[in-house]
C-alpha cells in the first residue's frame, strides 16, 4: 500500500473505531470481545483497503466485516461464558467506553443477551447504531421484510423481558 493509502486508512480507523467497538459491544455484550472483533475487522479492511475505499461506503463495508467477525468467532470455537448478575469492578482506573455510554442499563444488556444473534444484530443496528431498515438489511445481507419481522419479534421479547419489567432499566 502507498503512504497516502496508509494515511487514508489510519484516518478512517481513528474516526470509526469508537462506532465499530460500540457495534461489536452490542453484538457481543463484552468490551474485551468487542475490541477483539473490531480489531480483526479493521485488520481485514486494511488488507483490502483499496477495494474497501472504492466501494464508496467504507463504513458499511467495515460494519459488515464486524458482523461477520462476530459470527466467525462462534464458528471457530464455542466460547464458554457464564452470565453473572453483576458486572465485576474493573481493576485499576475505570476507563470510558461503550458501557459508560449506556449508563447503568445492565438490565437492557442482560435482556439483549437473551435474544438470538440475528435479532440482537437487528436491534443493535436499528436502534443502537440508528440505521434505517434498508441499511440494516444491507449490513445483514437480508431483506427489509426480514429486518422488520426480526425487529418486531425482538422488541416483543424485550417488552416481555423480566429484567426490563422489574423496572431495573432507567
Amino acid at each position: 500500500m502507498s503512504a497516502e493509502s496508509d494515511e487514508q486508512f489510519r484516518e478512517f480507523m481513528r474516526g470509526r473505531w469508537p462506532a465499530m467497538v460500540r457495534l461489536a459491544y452490542g453484538l457481543t455484550g463484552d468490551l474485551g470481545h468487542a475490541e477483539d472483533v473490531a480489531q480483526a475487522a479493521f485488520a481485514r479492511a486494511y488488507a483490502s483497503w483499496a477495494r474497501v475505499a472504492r466501494t464508496g461506503d467504507p463504513d458499511a463495508y467495515v460494519r459488515r466485516i464486524v458482523i461477520n467477525e462476530n459470527h466467525s468467532r462462534f464458528r471457530r470455537r464455542r466460547v464458554t461464558e457464564s452470565l453473572v448478575d453483576a458486572v465485576p469492578e474493573p481493576a485499576g482506573q475505570p476507563t470510558a467506553g461503550p458501557a459508560d455510554a449506556l449508563g447503568d442499563n445492565e438490565a437492557l444488556l442482560k435482556a439483549l443477551r437473551r435474544l438470538g444473534p440475528r435479532q440482537r444484530a437487528v436491534i443493535v443496528l436499528r436502534f443502537w447504531m440508528d440505521m434505517s431498515e434498508a441499511e440494516t438489511a444491507a449490513a445483514l445481507n437480508c431483506s427489509v421484510g426480514t429486518v422488520k419481522s426480526q425487529a418486531s419479534r425482538a422488541l416483543a421479547a424485550l417488552r416481555g423481558s423480566a429484567e426490563l419489567m422489574e423496572g431495573e432499566l432507567q
